[in-house]
């Protein structure tokens, strides 16, 4: 119960911290929107030419554009959040007091990380997804059930891309600069998330294969879950896929951790 209850407090702590940010809201929703008008007009014009690209309707295709603006801050697709802080605390030194806490490292990151995303979902993503719909003919689900499902699978994305980006993160114990590592991480979840464009526009094996890495359940399979793509055993089978990579990556996570904490200790701080 008091690792729930400091689990919680990280949590609403982080909520708070970001909700102090006002401008940078403000900012990222008016980048949100803007860079969702431009998605959507581009996909009005190839959905136009083959109205069933990629098995969405023109509907469907523009609110896998907005489900994307709003959910680009909540999961990280571009990064942003544990990567960041935690190499610079590596950095710094100061992970050395965070070894030190009453708490798990990835844990509290983690409990961090929620925070943060609870924030982004309500703070720059509603607003989008609202624009959106008041712009453009949405396929967006009149019953309760859809939407509980896919902030099921919003939770699990979530956990997913903190997974990618603690991993990303630990690189700083054994690298100078991390500035690279977190490059190309922001550069691979985008593209293989489907924030670019859906990953069943991709052909052969290879779209096959995109489908089945862990970024795919950091958009592409929430998205998927709101339009009713996925239904009964299959939408089952979807959070099944993301739980499955946040369960793995989360354990890899904390074996790459004890590695770190080991040379932390050979180093001596």
């Amino acid at each position: 119960m008091h690792a729930v209850r400091l689990s919680l407090t990280v949590a609403g702590h982080s909520f708070r911290r970001y909700a102090t940010y006002r401008v940078a809201t403000l900012a990222g929703v008016f980048t949100n929107t803007v860079f969702g008008f431009i998605l959507a007009y581009t996909f009005v014009a190839l959905w136009h030419e083959r109205p069933q690209l990629g098995g969405y309707t023109p509907e469907q295709a523009l609110t896998f554009v907005w489900i994307g603006q709003a959910l680009l801050a909540t999961v990280a697709l571009m990064g942003g959040g544990v990567e960041e802080e935690l190499q610079g605390r590596v950095r710094s030194g100061d992970v050395g007091i965070d070894l030190y806490r009453p708490a798990d490292l990835q844990v509290w990151w983690l409990s961090a990380d929620l925070g943060r995303a609870a924030f982004h979902l309500l703070g720059r993503g509603i607003v989008p997804l609202a624009v959106g719909a008041l712009g453009f003919p949405l396929a967006l689900p009149a019953l309760p059930l859809p939407w509980l499902l896919f902030l099921v699978s919003v939770a699990l994305g979530v956990v997913v891309g903190f997974a990618i980006r603690y991993l990303v993160a630990l690189s700083a114990f054994w690298l100078l600069d991390g500035v690279g590592v977190r490059a190309l991480s922001g550069l691979l979840g985008v593209f293989f998330s489907g924030m670019l464009l859906p990953l069943t526009l991709f052909p052969g094996v290879f779209g096959e294969v995109v489908r089945w890495l862990p970024w795919a359940a950091m958009l592409q399979v929430p998205a998927d879950v709101l339009l009713g793509v996925h239904r009964g055993g299959d939408t089952l089978a979807a959070l099944a896929f993301q739980a499955g990579w946040a369960l793995a990556l989360l354990a890899l996570g904390r074996a790459v951790q004890r590695l770190a904490v080991r040379k932390v200790v050979v180093q001596g701080g």
